[in-house]
């Protein structure tokens, strides 16, 4: 069994080369992976989530991640996020490969984002706008500058310094980053907005997003927790990771539909069916298209077995 770093997950892991392993594991549908299982562990007054997500393709592998999530670590200079990956082989159950959980799930989760963008984005989308300081941010904009020719990021974060720290960083990736202390004005200037926080109130709002627009949703993950409004969501052409996962999970459209501002046959469609030509992507410039993302374990292991070198 070998333990694989940080450095080597994002080593294995080019966007390119991932991006094209996620669609092909999602129009092939044959990784099999339930709703993950959440707990609230943190202590009264501080928020704190386990999440396990199992996957497996029988005969080949399988695959588990264990999650912990502590909002709080912001305020001490932490990521939220903390996890780690255990893969097996499918054959005798034996472990292969202890990784990395946070790198894996930054990359992963920004490839599944910018799999959608070939989809719903326009092909020249050139604005990003980043919502959102955390450690999945860089990884965002890089995964977007894979499949659209991003010439500029724009980066809003709770505090102005994060921003431009993150547009500091960005900037040593090779991106035309700069920090927006305007989060509507952001949002207007943008091609793709791309949003992962842990907000439980609307950061991205229907009236500031303009025709034409691809919403990028990532970071909300309980039914409690939100990043759009229902403006947003009621005039969008929404798409989703997996329907099981949002429909039991994303705050984004679990709230408009308890308000019945929104209705679940809106859906256009999971990324199963888009990368399976299933339904059409983007259809019409002008459209305002969303894409909200909770997690699939299938994607862990997809990026596990090429960490491990599987494919």
């Amino acid at each position: 069994m070998r333990i694989y770093s940080a450095e080597d997950v994002h080593g294995a892991l080019p966007f390119p080369r991932l991006i094209d392993a996620l669609a092909a594991a999602f129009a092939a549908n044959q990784e099999e992976a339930p709703v993950r299982a959440a707990f609230e562990v943190g202590l009264p007054g501080a928020p704190a989530h386990l999440l396990t997500m199992p996957a497996w393709r029988r005969g080949e592998a399988i695959g588990v991640k264990l999650v912990n999530v502590f909002p709080g670590n912001a305020a001490k200079g932490l990521g939220s996020v903390s996890s780690l990956y255990v893969l097996f082989d499918g054959q005798t159950g034996a472990p292969r490969a202890i990784i990395d959980g946070e790198a894996l799930t930054n990359r992963r989760t920004a490839a599944a984002s910018a799999l959608a963008s070939r989809f719903l984005s326009r092909e020249d989308s050139a604005t990003l706008t980043l919502v959102g300081t955390g450690h999945l941010a860089p990884h965002l904009a890089a995964a977007h500058a894979a499949v659209r020719p991003i010439t500029r990021v724009l980066v809003w974060g709770r505090t102005l310094e994060k921003a431009q720290a993150t547009a500091a960083r960005l900037q040593a990736q090779g991106l035309n980053a700069e920090a927006a202390p305007d989060l509507a004005a952001a949002v207007g200037a943008a091609d793709i907005v791309s949003a992962a926080t842990t907000s439980t109130v609307p950061l991205v709002l229907g009236a500031d997003v303009k025709p034409g627009t691809h919403v990028d949703l990532v970071g909300a993950f309980t039914p409690a927790m939100r990043e759009s409004d229902a403006a947003l969501v009621a005039k969008a052409e929404v798409y989703v990771d997996t329907a099981a996962g949002t429909l039991a999970e994303a705050g984004d459209l679990l709230q408009p539909l308890a308000a019945g501002l929104w209705s679940k046959d809106l859906m256009r469609g999971e990324l199963h069916q888009l990368c399976a030509g299933l339904v059409p992507g983007r259809t019409d410039a002008a459209s305002v298209t969303l894409f909200k993302s909770v997690g699939a374990a299938l994607e862990d292991l997809v990026a596990a077995r090429l960490v491990a070198g599987d494919a």
